[in-house]
């Protein structure tokens, strides 16, 4: 057989899939969603007052019940840990079994769930909201 070996094409595209697969982790100076390095999570702006907007990748549901008011609270259901779906006429929505939270302090309007959603620490900075 001549030309490149085999093994050498092999280590050539694990080397080649291993560069696209970390140049696709890294985020740039001005991504949104840093979280876990204490960024932004969202600007005041994208949080709707009377509703709110789910941060799957966060775990998070943060929420504006009042004009210039946010909260935050964990988007694991208390019932059996699904993640919640939707924010609709001021309750956080379950898609598992219909359980509903109140956007002002997470308390539970409907269940089954047993206990409210917790809340979570945040800071609005400007028009920022960062981790607590």
């Amino acid at each position: 057989m001549s030309g490149v070996a085999r093994r050498t094409v092999v280590a050539a595209a694990g080397s080649a899939g291993l560069a696209a697969a970390l140049a696709a982790c890294g985020g740039g100076a001005d991504d949104k969603n840093t979280a876990a390095e204490g960024g932004t999570l969202a600007r005041t702006g994208d949080i709707p007052v009377g509703g709110g907007k789910i941060l799957a990748d966060k775990g998070l549901v943060i929420t504006q019940p009042k004009a210039g008011e946010f909260k935050a609270f964990s988007s694991k259901c208390t019932h059996q840990g699904c993640a919640v779906s939707s924010i609709k006429d001021g309750v956080i929505v379950c898609p598992c079994h219909q359980s509903h939270f109140d956007i002002s302090d997470g308390s539970v309007k409907s269940g089954p769930a047993p206990s409210p959603l917790p809340p979570e620490p945040i800071q609005v900075v400007g028009e920022e909201i960062s981790p607590g």
